[in-house]
């Protein structure tokens, strides 16, 4: 499960990063701001996981 969870945030951080830039290639602020929620995103869930694997070990 853990091992999921670690894919899906790596997944979201780059999904994020993808959004980020082609916001600001095509001037698009909305999908430039959903790219860094993304991004956040996936920051979160990979702090949470480092956080259990800390505590289980």
């Amino acid at each position: 499960m853990a091992a999921d969870e670690k894919a899906q945030a790596k997944t979201e951080q780059a999904k994020g990063k993808i959004k980020e830039v082609a916001g600001r290639t095509t001037g698009n602020e909305r999908l430039t701001a959903e790219g860094r929620t993304d991004q956040a995103k996936g920051d979160a869930r990979q702090a949470k996981e480092k956080v259990k694997d800390t505590l289980t070990d």
